[in-house]
């Protein structure tokens, strides 16, 4: 689990000015969603996040510490463009992020714990639907299928953030709101804190507990490089995961769910 605080955060190139005056907390386990026009910063925002990018002024705290200034393995991303390795087979590609993370200097895992790890990525394989997959490329794979891989990858590492940057904007509605179930299955039965990026206000909503957006006050050409984009909006839409709701009518009923003794 990990909060996020944003303080005072501000973000230039030169005289440009891309965001100003960012004040955020994100509480643990949250499912946060950035929108906004293009250009307003959201991406910025998400890489320095992630750590590729630091902010001018301002500090970004992870549980109370500031952020490491590099990418680490507590934040795992997915991006719009399939991030997945071509060269790797589909379960060659979800054991790379435990090896990543437990080998760090060989990549390579022996023995008892590459077993392990085999067998943990075979059960993420079949939760994201890809079983029976394993032995692919991801070239033979189709575009949801390989977001589905990139999901697994990403979440193989166990990170405590997740960041989405527009990952499922190249996909068919039917694929999409294939991933959507997909996307809200595996943030509700994991400790995951997700920050996302989209431009679809539909997707933004049906996913998101909260909804953030980013806007410029000042627009007009003269004032683009001098004035950068601020929270405008901060939008709490459903506060609780679906399994505290759960939890909650069971404690009340005083019994047991049988839904949750068959899972």
């Amino acid at each position: 689990m990990s909060a996020v605080r944003f303080d005072n955060v501000w973000k230039e190139y030169g005289d440009h000015i891309v965001l100003e005056r960012i004040t955020l907390d994100v509480v643990s386990r949250a499912f946060i969603v950035l929108v906004g026009p293009s250009g307003c910063g959201k991406t910025t925002f998400l890489r320095m996040l992630l750590g590729e990018e630091a902010p001018t002024r301002g500090q970004i705290l992870i549980d109370g510490v500031p952020l490491k200034p590099e990418p680490d393995a507590d934040r795992g991303v997915v991006f719009q463009r399939y991030s997945v390795f071509p060269h790797l087979t589909v379960l060659q590609n979800v054991v790379l992020g435990r090896e990543l993370q437990l080998a760090k200097f060989v990549s390579r895992l022996f023995g008892a714990a590459r077993r392990a790890a085999v067998d943990e990525a075979m059960a993420l394989l079949a939760e994201v639907g890809l079983a029976g997959h394993e032995a692919k490329y991801p070239a033979s794979l189709s575009g949801g299928m390989q977001q589905r891989l990139a999901l697994a990858q990403a979440v193989m590492r166990g990170p405590k953030i997740l960041l989405l940057d527009e990952p499922f904007g190249a996909l068919d509605p039917g694929i999409r709101a294939d991933i959507h179930v997909l996307m809200k299955r595996l943030w509700n039965e994991t400790d995951l804190t997700v920050v996302m990026v989209t431009h679809d206000l539909s997707e933004a909503f049906r996913l998101a507990t909260r909804v953030i957006a980013f806007e410029r006050n000042r627009d007009r050409p003269e004032e683009r490089e001098r004035y950068g984009a601020t929270i405008s909006r901060d939008l709490e839409v459903f506060p609780r995961r679906a399994a505290e709701v759960r939890n909650l009518s069971t404690k009340r009923s005083g019994r047991d769910d049988p839904a949750e003794k068959g899972a």
